[in-house]
């Protein structure tokens, strides 16, 4: 297995942090992952009626991001920022920063956040106030609070992070796009730490009638536990979810200078575009297989090196079949030999936060050797014929997982990992 490609400089994984709707933190989360928990339960946060086809979503319960952020803050904060901000100071803390370390400039300290939507629930409430009270009353802080670009923006002040900051907006590719595009930033020389990820809070009245009208939603109301069932053959849909996913991402020579505890590398970054519609995957999977390969080109990887797939794994009966064909086309003959797992099956879909919770589980794969399993797969689908450890979680060394993310729009990311092992 080929350590690097010569395409730049080494890129590791010193910290992560989860805000999830199984567990708000890294180890509650990744412990609640190993058991096969559902994070599925009805909505709170709204009172949906029986008008809402779907009335179900997997939440992030009993959230107080009071230790993080002041009383100002969180009244001031969309949702969406405030679980961003919450990962961030526990991925931050794990790798033992407090901002640039010693010898790294701040200017090359960067901060790149992917959010599909970004403060929606602002949004949602500021239009409500305009058609009943006026323009007058809407609030001066509505357009900074509601921008998906203010959640890098914010992480970037409190850390004081003056290099490269932005949000990469692609659906569901959102967060995969962020990390894909930190890496190559420290590869390239342009920054030494990047702290990237993504966060999305949409379980508001407008999201998930506006998905329910796509008929894209389970509508298994009555078992929300069971609603998310990627490769199962009963599968209608996916559950909305919503958090945050924060990874600190180092050069390898800084990491190794400041002594830092590494987790794990991120080896390859594919990326590619089915141009083909709007909402549905191109045929076989064609954009995957895209992103796939180059992933593993750009590692320098081949398919036998492969233990894990991340899948995008979304429980519609279209992603679920196009991503296994791409899978088994991509990998050949070694696809039977590697697990294929679908932890939206816990979490529901975060969408554009889905890639960095999905990427952070990957290298926490590596770096234990423990892959989580697919629950309720309980009907195989025929056409979904690859190993989805859906009689729970598995123990196997994980040298290498790739984690696939596709969006909205035909976009197509795949990240590779590798476990860190000092060579």
């Amino acid at each position: 297995m080929s350590q690097n490609n010569g395409a730049g400089r080494e890129v590791v994984v010193t910290g992560v942090g989860l805000v999830t709707p199984v567990g708000n933190d890294r180890d509650t989360a990744w412990s609640a992952l190993l058991r096969g928990e559902s994070g599925g339960g009805p909505i709170t946060h709204f009172e949906p009626d029986d008008a809402y086809a779907t009335r179900i979503a997997c939440e992030v319960k009993g959230f107080d991001p009071s230790d993080v952020l002041d009383p100002k803050e969180i009244r001031r904060f969309d949702r969406f920022v405030q679980l961003s901000l919450v990962a961030t100071d526990e991925a931050m803390r794990h790798a033992g920063l407090d901002g640039a370390p010693d010898g790294v400039p701040e200017e090359r300290f960067g901060v790149i956040i992917g959010s599909g939507i970004g403060g929606i629930s602002t949004f949602e409430d500021q239009c409500k106030t305009l058609l009943e009270r006026g323009p007058g009353r809407v609030s001066p802080f509505f357009v900074p609070m509601f921008i998906p670009d203010i959640a890098p923006g914010l992480i970037s002040i409190r850390y004081g992070a003056r290099g490269a900051n932005y949000t990469t907006v692609s659906a569901c590719a959102s967060s995969a796009h962020a990390i894909g595009e930190a890496f190559r930033s420290i590869q390239r020389g342009d920054s030494e730490i990047v702290i990237a990820g993504g966060t999305e809070a949409t379980i508001t009245p407008l999201t998930i009638a506006g998905f329910s009208a796509m008929k894209a939603m389970s509508t298994r109301n009555d078992e929300p536990a069971a609603a998310s069932r990627p490769f199962d053959a009963t599968r209608d849909g996916f559950v909305m979810g919503e958090g945050a996913g924060t990874l600190i991402l180092e050069s390898r020579e800084v990491a190794e200078a400041r002594g830092a505890r590494i987790l794990g590398q991120v080896v390859g970054y594919g990326l590619s575009a089915d141009a083909h519609h709007i909402t549905a995957p191109a045929p076989g999977g064609r954009g995957a297989q895209a992103a796939m390969r180059m992933a593993l080109s750009d590692a320098g990887l081949e398919p036998v090196d492969v233990d894990y797939v991340n899948a995008h794994g979304t429980s519609t009966p279209h992603n679920d079949r196009s991503e296994t064909t791409a899978i088994r086309a991509v990998l050949g003959d070694r696809a039977d030999d590697v697990v294929v797992g679908s932890t939206k099956s816990m979490t529901g879909h975060l969408l554009g936060a889905a890639g960095a919770v999905e990427g952070i589980i990957s290298v926490l794969a590596c770096q234990s050797g423990r892959i989580p399993p697919t629950i309720n797969l309980q009907n195989p689908d025929p056409d979904c014929d690859l190993d989805y450890a859906s009689e729970g979680a598995r123990e196997r060394p994980v040298r290498v997982a790739l984690s696939n993310s596709f969006g909205f729009g035909g976009h197509n990311v795949c990240l590779a990992f590798r476990r860190w092992d000092g060579n």
